[in-house]
């Protein structure tokens, strides 16, 4: 065998090797990226009755719920030993999301997410950050989730300032803080809805603190609850 033959045999496993060490890494960089972008794109919260998970590809991480006795709805969703670091806040489109919330308590995540042009999975993905580290809390209000700055309001205020997010509950009480107190066809006719859609919504509302109803021979009257009425005039001022 010559000697141009054996240098040949030598350098052949040698490239072979060169390659598959080559194509090792280019695996792996393109593996970190895929991930990555699949965090973004998949992430989702899901929730039970007492505990909540935020699942990502890097794994669940548990979140405590606490009812909200003082209304007897929605419940609260908080982190557990949040690491409050602002500078997450440095990120343009967090900063945004969080500023929102903060000049809207209780908005909800599609007004969020429209009024701010934001891609519903990328809003979804930046609120799970705020969320995770406790700069943002939010509140289930039926299917819609409502968020606020940690800390910054009490679970009743949470509570009522959801319940005043709702266009016809909000004029209700709207209406009998003014009025003090109204009949049901009354009430029904101030505020411009049926008589049968004001008993929906009164389902609701005798579960807070806020009515009080007096049954007054056939006739229903409704007023709000005297010691409610300062945390009602509180919270509608923050809504507006």
């Amino acid at each position: 065998m010559t000697p141009n033959c054996l240098i040949g045999n030598y350098l052949k496993p040698k490239r072979a090797l060169t390659l598959i060490v080559s194509l090792t890494l280019t695996a792996l960089i393109m593996g970190c990226f895929a991930t990555q972008l699949y965090e973004q794109q998949n992430f989702h919260l899901c929730t039970d009755e007492k505990t909540a998970c935020i699942y990502s590809p890097t794994g669940p991480h548990t979140i405590s719920i606490s009812g909200c006795s003082a209304l007897g709805i929605f419940p609260v969703l908080t982190v557990q030993n949040p690491s409050i670091n602002h500078t997450l806040l440095s990120n343009s489109t967090r900063n945004q999301i969080y500023s929102h919330i903060s000049q809207n308590p209780g908005v909800g995540f599609r007004a969020l997410a429209t009024t701010l042009c934001l891609p519903v999975g990328l809003a979804e993905y930046h609120l799970g950050v705020l969320v995770r580290s406790g700069l943002v809390s939010f509140v289930r209000d039926g299917r819609y989730k409502r968020f606020f700055v940690a800390k910054r309001f009490g679970k009743r205020d949470m509570a009522l300032i959801c319940l005043l997010r709702h266009d016809t509950a909000r004029r209700i009480l709207e209406t009998l803080l003014s009025r003090r107190a109204l009949s049901h066809g009354e009430l029904a006719d101030e505020v411009a809805i049926s008589s049968q859609a004001l008993t929906w919504q009164m389902k609701t509302l005798k579960n807070t603190t806020l009515m009080v109803q007096v049954n007054d021979g056939l006739r229903v009257v409704y007023s709000l609850n005297g010691p409610s009425v300062t945390h009602l005039q509180k919270c509608l001022s923050i809504v507006a």
